[in-house]
Order: structure tokens, then sequence, then C-alpha cells
């Protein structure tokens, strides 16, 4: 099965990934995966052709800061952006699924699972949840954005809440509410769905 792990920037997503890793389940990390493409040549060279010069850094790789801030500030590139990466993303994710057929299920982590269909290839979704005063918080606090850069990348994702409401399972990420307990929860619930559906 392919479990779609999804959350709003700065929800946590990414340590909740690292628990379903440490009790062995295989995890896809799409960002990570995606920025390896920016040092590919013949992606540097379609990010140029898209956005130009001065989005390639001196050592020839494709500057994320830069094209993020291009892309933020401009819809219509944002949208051709995504049409170089998001194939590509669901090409490499396919095959690392394939690569780990002897799991029960694998992890699809990605914050942006709903707003480029992502969700349609994943049997369920795993929503992690955390209010968005919270969320830029933890953001401020961790690259130094300001509020407004903040909220400027939360735009380009739907809304926690409508993520939450659309999702199979919801993990509360709050301090004091036990995230291993809720991880392991679900993990047991994706076993038994995952044999439900070999048998």
């Amino acid at each position: 099965m392919i479990v779609a792990l999804t959350g709003g920037i700065g929800c946590g997503k990414t340590t909740v990934m690292r628990e379903f890793e440490q009790i062995g389940v295989p995890c896809f990390e799409a960002d990570a995966v995606a920025g390896a493409y920016y040092f590919d040549p013949s992606f540097v060279a379609q990010v140029r052709q898209l956005l130009g010069s001065e989005v390639i850094a001196p050592d020839g790789s494709a500057d994320k800061r830069a094209i993020a801030k291009r892309v933020f500030a401009d819809s219509e590139s944002m949208l051709r952006l995504s049409a170089l990466v998001h194939p590509r993303v669901m090409e490499d994710m396919r095959l690392f699924a394939r690569q780990h057929q002897s799991s029960p299920y694998i992890i699809f982590e990605s914050a942006i699972i709903y707003e480029y269909g992502f969700d349609k290839a994943a049997d369920c979704v795993v929503c992690v949840y955390l209010d968005e005063e919270e969320r830029i918080s933890r953001i401020a606090q961790r690259d130094r954005s300001t509020r407004s850069e903040i909220k400027a990348r939360m735009s380009s994702q739907q809304s926690a809440e409508a993520t939450l409401m659309k999702a199979d399972y919801v993990i509360l990420n709050y301090e004091g509410n036990p995230r291993t307990r809720q991880v392991q929860h679900i993990h047991q619930n994706l076993l038994s769905l995952s044999q439900k559906r070999s048998g």
C-alpha cells in the first residue's frame, strides 16, 4: 500500500515520518528527492529556460531560495515549475514503491498531497495537524523567516483544516499529546488494512 503523509509547513510531518522509519516503514520524502533535482544538469537547464539565469547559483545548481522567492510571488511560474517537478517525483515514488514491495506499506511524505492530486496515487492519507499560529512560531524559530514570508509559503498550500477534513487518519502534533502512541495506533491499523487487502 502507498500511504500519503501530509500536513502544512511547520506542522512536524518530517518528525512523524522519522517515527514511522524507526518502526521499519520505508519512507519516501518527496522534498528531499525533489531537492536533489536542483543539482541535476538536465533539470537545471529546464529551470534556466523557465525562470532565467538569475535563479542559477554560481556552482551551476538551481538556487532553491531564489526560485522560491520568484514562484511564491508569481502563480504562473509556480505552476510551470510544478509541471517540471511533480511528474518526476511521482515517477521516483513509484520506483521506490516497487523496490519495497515486500513491505506491507510505504510512506509517501509530501506537503502538497491534495494540491497536485498526489492523493490519487495513495491508498490512504495521514495528516499531521497543528494550528497556524503554532506553526508560524515554529518556522520562525527554525529558519528565521519573517511572518509575511511564512504566510506567503502557507498560502501556496491548502489550509491545514481542509487537509484534516479529507484525511483518513490524523496525528495531532501538540506538546503533551503523545505522538509516538498516535503513530503506533495508525501503524497497527495500516498493517491490518494491508493484511485484509492481500488476503
